[in-house]
């Protein structure tokens, strides 16, 4: 898809049960949020970026560095709170990327590939996947493995080992293991739909929203990178993201 335009929504929320907070987390002289924004503007210097929050902390400590929307509390996922930040922005543009703002390391060259999926027509969402190379995160349910055709279209995402090794345990004969990497971008047009679904009866079950995607027809494409940010998931992990800086 030659020539696509995108915008970069941030969307950060205050609340968190194991992590209040988080989006302010100072690591190394900046916040957290400072970083991700600062990630999103190196991806393309001519894209909008926005945050997207419900709590006025965030918004009056990233306003200087960028465009702030406020969403609503009620968003059960950051999708729809992009879905309505999109509206409420009025971007022209043809893809929105979802950066989350607890990822402050994403690297640029990962949103260029997000946005290289969309050169199939047939895509309607784009994400990442990194190879599994540790056999126990192929067991481990917070692991989230995804499988895709030959087109590089997702089959499936599940917390269970997919494909299945009948034959033995372990990695498989030859077969490579992907985990999911939670980055999306989605044309503008299927992001307004997917705010617009229902939850889904495989979501609700491996409590993925993706899923619901899927269910409804909706085309994922899955682009492979070798870089996958270290997640910062509670106050314990701030000490591994200071050791990374």
């Amino acid at each position: 898809m030659s020539g696509t335009t995108f915008g970069i929504i941030i969307p950060a929320r205050y609340a968190s049960t194991r992590f209040p907070g988080k989006p302010l987390q100072d690591l190394g002289g900046k916040t957290m949020i400072e970083r991700v924004v600062e990630s999103a503007k190196l991806a393309n210097p001519h894209a909008g970026v926005a945050v997207a929050t419900d709590d006025v902390r965030i918004a009056e400590h990233i306003q200087s560095k960028c465009e702030v929307v406020m969403t609503s509390e009620a968003h059960p996922s950051g999708t729809d709170r992009c879905a309505e930040a999109l509206e409420k922005l009025g971007w022209d543009c043809d893809v929105v990327v979802n950066l989350q703002g607890d990822e402050p390391f994403i690297k640029p060259e990962q949103v260029e590939l997000l946005v290289s999926a969309f050169e199939q027509p047939k895509i309607d969402i784009a994400t990442l996947k990194i190879a599994i190379g540790e056999a126990e995160d192929i067991q481990n349910p917070n692991v989230v493995k995804v499988v895709c055709d030959v087109n590089d279209q997702a089959l499936y995402f599940s917390r269970s080992p997919i494909p299945y090794n009948r034959n033995a345990a372990g990695s498989g004969d030859g077969v490579q293991y992907y985990r999911h990497i939670g980055m999306y971008a989605f044309r503008a047009d299927a992001l307004r739909r997917v705010a617009n679904l229902s939850p889904s009866g495989l979501e609700k079950t491996e409590m993925l929203e993706q899923l619901r995607w899927l269910e409804n027809g909706m085309g994922i494409g899955v682009k492979e990178t070798t870089w996958a940010s270290p997640a910062i998931d509670t106050p314990e992990d701030v000490a591994k993201a200071l050791r990374f800086i």
